[in-house]
């Protein structure tokens, strides 16, 4: 069996089967590092960016974020959960998980994390730096910042001084 079949084997064991789908799961998300990126802003370009790409090459219209490891709570994940972006020490941002992916690149499994296009913005958390991604408890994630909250009119520096002093 090739490493692409296995890897599709592992993240169908994960995934939630239709006759499971009735039953509850507690909600968990994942929390992940945006290496380069400086803001908010600079996150949603470079997804744009991203978008515009895929679009241009004929590809499908989706972000995805390539792990070397399938989440082993794949159906928590699934069940409302979000992944959740760090930038510069801070969570700051959050997007619908959709789907878990089998891929095999350069002859290894590794696994495609799928999340929406819509980047919501929340009310930022210190986090300290880390590799790959974590899990993170429904209970412990930041709330989502309210539409019209002024938030989007500060530049960059100035909610970043407001984030470190915890005002924001």
């Amino acid at each position: 069996m090739n490493v692409a079949a296995q890897m599709t084997q592992r993240v169908a064991r994960l995934a939630l089967p239709n006759k499971v789908k009735a039953e509850k799961y507690m909600t968990v998300h994942l929390v992940k590092l945006s290496v380069g990126t400086e803001s908010f802003a600079d996150l949603a370009e470079w997804q744009q960016a991203r978008l515009l790409q895929a679009r241009a090459a004929g590809k499908p219209q989706e972000l995805m974020h390539v792990t070397r490891h399938a989440p082993k709570r794949a159906p928590e994940l699934l069940d409302g959960g979000s992944i959740y972006w760090v930038v510069k020490g801070f969570v700051i941002a959050r997007q619908k998980l959709l789907d878990f992916r089998a891929l095999e690149i350069d002859g290894k499994a590794h696994c495609g994390i799928v999340y929406d296009s819509v980047l919501v913005p929340v009310r930022s958390q210190p986090r300290r730096a880390f590799q790959g991604w974590r899990y993170l408890d429904a209970a412990d994630a930041p709330p989502d910042m309210a539409a019209g909250s002024g938030h989007e009119e500060l530049p960059e520096h100035l909610r970043q001084e407001l984030r470190a002093l915890g005002l924001l």
